[in-house]
């Protein structure tokens, strides 16, 4: 595989991998006991930590994206091994 193929699989995983993780760990202005300004959504977070965020979306990625080029090389887990119904099954 070549690593311009692991870079373009790393960052999609990345980017799913950031939007997976957005809704963990964010408290809203009712759960941190501080007061809403007015107009403000009920939904929105005390603070937003995106360096955190990225961290996070980081490892999880690469993490991801390891067992995939693993999964490629050695052939763990291959498309016969997804088939659940028909005639092989």
């Amino acid at each position: 595989m070549e690593w311009t193929s692991i870079l373009a699989i790393y960052f999609l995983f990345f980017v799913f991998s950031a939007f997976l993780l957005l809704p963990f760990g964010v408290r809203t202005h009712d759960e941190a006991g501080v007061e809403k300004v007015p107009g403000q959504a009920d939904s929105a977070p005390v603070e937003f930590r995106p360096g955190r965020l990225l961290l996070r979306a980081v490892i999880l990625a690469a993490v991801v994206t390891t067992a995939y080029v693993l999964n490629y090389i050695y052939g763990w887990i291959t498309v016969d091994h997804l088939i659940l119904w028909g005639p092989d099954a």
